[in-house]
């Protein structure tokens, strides 16, 4: 299953339908949150990645954002997603492991934080991520926020 990785302004339009599509499926529909996903210059800050299954449909997704977009000294992973039918695969956790050798690689130094539902705890934990601080209400999820440790 091929991975993905391309800025905002080398997207294509269909690449910007499907990724925008896709989170829409799992944040607002699936997850029964309304709230504006698509946010602007955080989106045309980021690296968009993800994974396609052989047919070529985006089956795991997270945007990678540059420290200081999200976060004053820390890089971000946000949106993080994997659609119904391959939760459990190891395609998000595959996604996860990228972004996160993808930041290493390209802005070595710099640490790693996301904003990580609770639910979801124990998956940001075995990649690496400790919980810091008191959890929180976001689009009313709880979350938790996360340092990716060194």
């Amino acid at each position: 299953m091929p991975l993905i990785i391309k800025s905002y302004p080398d997207l294509t339009l269909d690449e910007l339908y499907e990724l925008l599509q896709f989170r829409q499926e799992v944040f607002v529909v699936e997850q029964d949150c309304p709230y504006l996903d698509a946010d602007g210059e955080k989106d045309k800050a980021s690296w968009h990645l993800w994974l396609t299954d052989d047919g070529g449909r985006m089956i795991a997704y997270c945007r990678i954002l540059p420290e200081g977009v999200s976060y004053t000294g820390y890089a971000a992973i946000g949106r993080v997603i994997s659609r119904q039918d391959q939760r459990g695969t190891g395609a998000g956790r595959r996604v996860m492991e990228e972004a996160i050798r993808w930041i290493g690689e390209n802005w070595p130094g710099i640490p790693v934080k996301i904003s990580a539902q609770c639910y979801l705890d124990r998956f940001y934990q075995s990649l690496g991520f400790v919980p810091t601080g008191e959890e929180y209400p976001e689009d009313g999820i709880p979350h938790q926020a996360m340092i990716l440790r060194k």
